[in-house]
């Protein structure tokens, strides 16, 4: 079963505002996104963890990395640490939110061998970006996100977040786009073997960041043939929560269709469902949806229409929006599709596509089988919100 590796984790100094130098992860970052929080400081976190993929990027970027570290605008912790991360907000319904879980260095195996274990499907990608910036910087920059399905982890990181602020800890975060996100290290081994007690009982399911776990892989075999199998590499960079209603926010990933016609589209379609009339979609709709358990198909021109399924069909087919579509346009030729969240930008993005369909999120119950039975979700099943904060904490594989 897992534990967290406790190591030495650079920070930037104290005296640097979290506001201006960490940003979102990499992989919800438009260019325009980058641009504008490297310029917001030349320290900015991106300047490292999104460079040009060019061998010359890769090189600045492990550069200026170093450079960070030697010049104090980086330091590094005295001893090893676990990292209790906590991300408070309001969720879609106003209600207000927390999410506490723990960075640490999560084993690196190979899926099947070992207590890690995927929760979908992964769309193959060509870039070696990821593992490009890896070897150059040797550093796990921004984390994967694990879910424990260890009972009781919450309530014992919350324990262990009151007892640091009560002996004094001052939690250091920064606020952005409604998210308050805040870091304490721990390195007092009582509290630190009380996290792995727990953690060790349970396996953990990659809830975002597979590509990012899969870059580990492959750096862990690539070191491992140099040095042995147990280097640095053979732990990755994970933040870890408990798997229950209240520590996590989940939200759905759209599909953007191609390479069909609208009207070939909805013929599929209306194999497996009813097709009607819907007004432009809205927020409002999103909580209709998963209310009455139907889809929102989305024409170019912004008109909609409701998909509800059809008595039996989808008998033997698991009870996720993306399997159902998956199965209703399974033969559909030339069909291309490629994902989209937030109804804003589907709205706008549909533009360039032949339709969009709007889908709903997956169920806590759902996740929580998916690990329990050893399954797959379909590629992009699930949206965890808020997305967490590269820059709070650096791993050097040294």
């Amino acid at each position: 079963m897992p534990e967290m590796m406790p190591f030495r984790g650079w920070r930037y100094a104290p005296s640097i505002n979290l506001a201006e130098v960490t940003a979102p992860p990499y992989d919800v970052l438009s260019d325009a996104d980058v641009a504008a929080y490297a310029a917001r400081d030349a320290c900015n976190i991106v300047h490292v963890d999104v460079p040009p993929q060019t061998p010359e990027g890769y090189r600045d970027a492990a550069a200026t990395l170093g450079t960070w570290m030697a010049d104090g605008t980086m330091v590094r912790d005295d001893a090893p640490t676990l990292t209790l991360y906590r991300l408070s907000f309001d969720d879609a319904t106003g209600a207000a939110r927390a999410i506490t879980g723990v960075f640490g260095g999560l084993p690196v195996v190979d899926y099947g061998k070992g207590p890690v274990l995927p929760h979908e499907n992964v769309t193959p990608k060509a870039s070696t970006d990821r593992l490009d910036l890896t070897r150059a910087t040797n550093a796990n920059l921004s984390p994967v996100w694990g879910l424990s399905l260890a009972s009781g982890l919450a309530a014992t990181l919350q324990k262990a977040w009151d007892d640091a602020v009560a002996a004094g800890a001052e939690p250091a975060g920064l606020t952005e786009a409604g998210v308050t996100h805040e870091v304490i290290p721990i390195s007092d081994p009582a509290t630190i073997a009380a996290i792995n007690a727990l953690l060790g009982t349970a396996d953990v399911l990659i809830a975002d960041g597979h590509h990012r776990y899969g870059v580990a892989q492959k750096y862990r075999d690539e070191v491992g043939a140099a040095v042995g199998s147990n280097s640095p590499a053979a732990y990755t960079m994970t933040f870890v929560n408990e798997l229950v209603d209240d520590q996590l926010s989940v939200e759905a990933i759209h599909r953007m269709y191609d390479g069909v016609t609208l009207k070939d589209l909805m013929m599929a379609l209306a194999t497996c469902f009813d097709i009607s009339h819907a007004s432009p979609p809205t927020p409002a709709m999103l909580a209709e949806m998963v209310q009455t358990g139907r889809l929102v198909l989305i024409a170019k021109d912004g008109s909609a229409a409701w998909l509800t399924p059809k008595p039996g069909a989808f008998d033997g087919i698991r009870a996720l929006d993306g399997a159902w579509l998956e199965h209703a346009l399974a033969d559909v030729p030339g069909l291309q599709v490629t994902y989209q969240h937030g109804l804003p930008e589907v709205v706008k993005a549909v533009r360039d596509h032949s339709a969009a369909i709007l889908i709903r999120p997956t169920s806590i119950d759902e996740i929580r089988r998916t690990a329990t039975e050893g399954l797959l979700m379909p590629p992009k099943s699930t949206f965890f919100t808020p997305k967490l904060r590269t820059g709070l904490l650096v791993r050097t594989l040294d």
